[in-house]
């Protein structure tokens, strides 16, 4: 079974990451297919993201999500709250029948830096200028280590955004990590984020660098 990642947040909230190796007719017999994909690869991507949300809760009724104008999807009565990500042959998803969820996985590129500056609030420009700075240290060198940083930093945005739910953020400027930042760095990654900051949110978002990896997610 190629089930990647799981992990069992708490009681109410499971998260797991499926490694695409079945063919579409394995999913098909299994989730039906709720809207119109052309593309072949990212048909398979929706169909193994729908397929894991029952993998996580038997009984999850993915027969009634809908699409919010937002692209957002959503069970009307908000029986569960989920989110999905998908990156190549991998499909990542959240569930809580209790919290707003926010799941991304991306890997880890180094076109990333070319994008930064569109993505990273005034204060996280400030932050990786720091030469005393915390990186995420999961390789051998700096340079892969900001590489992998950057790739953090825009998952966990992207975490925030589908948690939110409502469109219209602006990453640069809505979402940032806190000034006070104390990174906690173990098997488990840990970081406070801001949203919003007219009605700031304080926001914790977890994440794990599982090569070729990085996921996060954030709950609330």
């Amino acid at each position: 079974m190629p089930i990647f990642f799981q992990h069992q947040i708490n009681e109410t909230t499971r998260l797991g990451i499926w490694k695409i190796e079945e063919n579409e007719d394995f999913f098909l017999g299994n989730v039906p297919l709720q809207k119109e994909v052309t593309h072949p690869h990212k048909r398979l991507q929706h169909l193994a993201g729908r397929f894991l949300l029952q993998f996580l809760f038997a009984g999850f009724p993915y027969e009634l999500i809908r699409i919010a104008d937002t692209n957002r999807p959503y069970l009307p009565n908000e029986q569960y709250h989920f989110s999905i990500s998908h990156g190549g042959d991998y499909a990542a998803a959240i569930v809580s029948s209790t919290q707003r969820v926010g799941i991304d996985i991306e890997f880890p590129m180094e076109r990333i830096r070319l994008i930064a500056k569109k993505f990273l609030s005034q204060f996280e420009h400030r932050y990786l200028a720091n030469e005393n700075r915390p990186l995420v240290q999961r390789t051998v060198s700096t340079q892969d280590a900001e590489t992998i940083f950057l790739t953090f930093l825009w998952c966990a945005k992207e975490s925030i955004f589908k948690w939110y739910g409502l469109g219209r953020v602006n990453f640069s400027n809505h979402i940032s990590l806190r000034d006070d930042i104390a990174m906690r760095q173990d098997d488990l990654l840990e970081m406070p984020f801001v949203f919003d900051k007219e009605k700031p949110i304080g926001l914790t978002v977890y994440g794990h660098i599982l090569p070729p990896l990085v996921l996060t997610w954030v709950m609330s």
